[in-house]
């Protein structure tokens, strides 16, 4: 097996290089969204061929993805007969709007005194990008199994991806992707995320009159959209907060508990606001659904007028839990929408998107390899952890390879670092750990298929 504290001296010798190169991107506002500039997505797209090719990969290069922004693919022969491992994280960023309160500039990355660095995109997903740069540095020229690279532009927004996979397999086959786009509870505690809810989303429309009337002339009779469309919210949850939808799954967590000094530090509940729903904490962000109105079409308070809304749309998003499946969860909460008629107004619900849930074989021996390997990179017993969050990638590679495991971790701490929102960082030291980390996992699985 690899000595672990040689690969370790190795990564601490790497950082300052590292450190550097992750700067450098996350200088570049990579944000996918529809109506942002697209020129610094695919400058980044450039930047990322241009990281790996550093590394030593050949071959590297952009594929086009049918409409959407292009993905980083590379394949690196190894031994024959060896494992193949895909290396995957994206390259595109959340926007990063004033309205969030930065507290610095969030493209011009800055360490400040706890030694974290900030900046959009600094923990999502270019910490990511920048482990597999160091893993490959380490691995060198002479790797030990076949490895692939996948990169993709536009994770954060409407992926094409899954669809680019699903009709390419035999350019994403492989024995075990490794996922770098996800962390641990807090720094320097290993955690091997073994669950993920699902994320689906649909908009739902109301209307109630042909156009606007006055609130004066016509309130009190004719109802207004935007009351019907709160009286139809109201129905998704009950009055602890739980979700509560016919048809729609539930379940319970059995790994590592949530710690509740790591979510409150992490989700930024003020003091005196309670948790929405029942049961452990564990279980209502890891195996419960939930369900969040996204955003809705009305007039803002600067713009508001004295009129009855005759029409209101909202988005809504609901986490399913692992195990579940997500068009027959997506269905149901569609249903429940059209069901709902508050004096008898109109209602229209239309499909977003489905992104299914995910559960790991802890028992599949790459799991197991990645564990052992985490362990001794961090000096620390592994924690099987969960994730409310969703990464409808994992549902493809799973029909590409059945097989294959699929293995979720990263440098993204749950504690502090506030992916897609405000003064977004990345502690040093956990990019360090997981370089480490990640090339045993590849070291000692490709020793253990040549045994």
């Amino acid at each position: 097996m690899s000595d672990p504290s040689r690969i370790a001296a190795a990564a601490a010798e790497l950082m300052p290089e590292v450190l550097e190169r992750l700067e450098r991107l996350v200088r570049i506002p990579s944000i996918a969204f529809p109506g942002f500039d697209p020129e610094p997505v695919h400058a980044m797209g450039a930047a990322v061929v241009e990281l790996f090719t550093d590394a030593g990969v050949t071959g590297v290069s952009l594929l086009d993805v049918p409409d959407g922004y292009p993905c980083v693919y590379a394949d690196i022969p190894g031994p024959a007969g060896s494992p193949t491992v895909l290396l995957y994280a994206h390259y595109d960023v959340q926007p990063a709007p004033p309205s969030q309160g930065w507290s610095s500039e969030p493209f011009e990355p800055i360490t400040k005194p706890d030694g974290r660095i900030y900046g959009r995109g600094a923990a999502d997903d270019k910490s990511g990008l920048i482990i597999h740069y160091g893993t490959l540095k380490l691995l060198g020229a002479q790797l030990p199994c076949n490895l692939k690279i996948l990169v993709e532009g536009e994770e954060e927004t409407i992926s094409h991806l899954e669809a680019f996979v699903e009709a390419n397999p035999e350019l994403f086959t492989a024995d075990a992707y490794v996922i770098a786009d996800i962390g641990p509870q807090r720094v320097g505690r290993p955690g091997l995320t073994t669950a993920l809810r699902g994320d689906v989303a649909c908009t739902v429309t109301v209307r109630t009159l042909a156009n606007p009337v006055h609130s004066g002339m016509f309130g009190g009779a004719a109802p207004d959209a935007l009351t019907a469309m709160i009286r139809i919210l109201d129905t998704l949850h009950d009055e602890n907060g739980d979700t509560v939808i016919p048809g729609v799954d539930s379940s319970s967590w059995s790994g590592a508990a949530m710690e509740e000094d790591v979510y409150r530090e992490g989700s930024a509940i003020l003091p005196d606001v309670e948790y929405l729903g029942t049961g452990t904490l564990s279980d209502r962000i890891w195996a419960k659904p939930s369900v969040t109105v996204l955003g809705m079409d009305l007039p803002n308070t600067a713009e508001a007028s004295n009129v009855l809304l005759p029409e209101v749309t909202a988005k809504l998003s609901m986490r399913i839990v692992p195990g579940s499946d997500g068009d027959a969860q997506l269905e149901a909460l569609m249903a429940h929408l059209r069901a709902q008629r508050p004096w008898n107004c109109q209602v229209e619900v239309e499909k977003v998107k489905v992104g299914h849930a995910f559960a790991v074989d802890e028992s599949h021996p790459a799991i197991v390899a990645a564990s052992t390997a985490l362990t001794d990179a961090y000096g620390a017993p592994v924690e099987s952890i969960g994730s409310g969050a969703s990464i409808p990638l994992v549902a493809s590679l799973q029909k590409v390879a059945p097989q294959g495991a699929i293995i979720l971790w990263g440098a993204e701490d749950t504690a502090q670092s506030r992916i897609h929102a405000s003064d977004e960082s990345v502690d040093p030291g956990e990019i360090e750990r997981m370089i480490a980390a990640q090339t045993l996992f590849i070291l000692n699985l490709a020793e253990a298929a040549r045994g």
